[in-house]
């Protein structure tokens, strides 16, 4: 029987947690969060001001929201002035409680900030970090000068790889979906997108795909670059491509699971790529360009199809394809099952609570 454990996470500092989730990375840290806790374990949480699983015992752990002076300078990729220095300024002082408290059994980092790998030896605590992202300059750094009893999980193996060639070692865990929260739907007529609304992401694109084809394509997301939004997608909207806004979790897998095929057009390398499994989980098949992380949800699932990047004549054909098999309910409940075998949330925290019995042991090891 596994023994439950206090548990530390330190999330992104960029966005609250809570639904509607301003991203696959906050969706994904705050159901793993969700799953911890129901599986018996204490879990504490430093995080952006708003996120709704912050103890109002710790006010300490809470950072302050990114301010930007006008919605038209908002990006995802950038940060308000002195906005960030403020929010590591309060990381800061709540990883000084925490290395005076000294009572957590072990700490889950998923900030993309060094900092927290930084303090690491200060914590009291072996950490455990997931890397979320491609090596960036300062994390690799810090992930190199961190204690010997520090752990980095990797979304994918190609993050894996990535971070592997840039002098870091990692364990492929890769990301799971709550699969209650996405159910098996019906299928559609229309195409659908959903995600942030960023450049990378390209959801201009994913307009052009339902074009050619002459359906129509709903976009769902929260925008993330304004510029982009008013200047590239605002103007390709219309009766046949509609922005249903940012959309909470019952709403957006319902319009997920009536649907006949998500498009994935990622011009990015994604770490991982969680629209994939949270489609397929609904039934709905997915084709989109063959980048990051995206080949291995591929490999492991049901009813998905990737071209080459930019490729959008592949896209085209490929959508056709699988829109012609959506509205079987034998072919949705194939790609539902493929994807709750492959890419449960319960089966990734199952192993990630045997990482972080594991990280406990062996600090207590050397203790001893």
């Amino acid at each position: 029987m596994t023994t439950s454990l206090d548990i530390l996470v330190v999330a992104p500092l960029r966005f609250p947690l809570g639904p509607p989730h301003a991203g696959g990375l906050e969706s994904m840290v705050w159901n793993e969060v969700r799953a911890l806790r129901d599986r018996g374990n204490r879990v504490d949480l430093i995080a952006v001001e708003g996120s709704d699983q912050l103890d109002p015992g710790h006010p300490e752990f809470r950072l302050p929201r990114v301010i930007w002076g006008s919605s038209a300078e908002a990006t995802d990729a950038t940060w308000p002035a002195a906005s960030l220095g403020r929010t590591v300024a309060a990381l800061d002082d709540a990883l000084d409680e925490v290395g005076a408290a000294r009572r957590w059994d072990v700490v889950l980092n998923h900030c993309l900030h060094p900092l927290p790998l930084r303090r690491a030896h200060e914590l009291g605590a072996p950490m455990v970090t997931t890397l979320h992202t491609p090596p960036e300059t300062s994390l690799v750094s810090a992930a190199r000068a961190a204690p010997e009893s520090a752990t980095f999980l990797a979304v994918s193996e190609h993050t894996r790889a990535a971070w592997a060639h840039a002098g870091v070692a990692a364990t492929l865990l890769h990301n799971g979906v709550c699969v209650d929260d996405w159910p098996l739907g019906p299928g559609g007529d229309d195409l659908v997108w959903f995600g942030r609304i960023v450049p990378e992401k390209a959801p201009h694109l994913a307009i052009e795909v339902a074009r050619r084809l002459g359906r129509r394509i709903v976009l769902a997301g929260r925008v993330g670059d304004e510029r982009y939004m008013r200047g590239v997608v605002g103007p390709m909207l219309g009766p046949d491509a509609r922005w249903s806004g940012h959309l909470d979790q019952a709403a957006l897998a319902s319009l997920v699971g009536r649907s006949a095929v998500t498009l994935v057009t990622s011009v990015w390398a994604e770490p991982f790529g969680l629209v994939a499994p949270e489609s397929l989980c609904c039934g709905t098949p997915v084709t989109g360009f063959a980048v990051g992380g995206l080949p291995e949800v591929q490999h492991k699932s049901v009813g998905m199809a990737l071209g080459p990047a930019d490729d959008l004549d592949a896209l085209v054909d490929a959508a056709a394809v699988l829109a012609a098999r959506g509205r079987a309910p034998s072919f949705r409940r194939a790609v539902h099952d493929a994807t709750r075998e492959s890419f449960s949330l319960d089966a990734r925290v199952h192993r990630l609570e045997a990482v972080l019995q594991r990280a406990v042991a062996t600090a207590g090891q050397e203790v001893a």
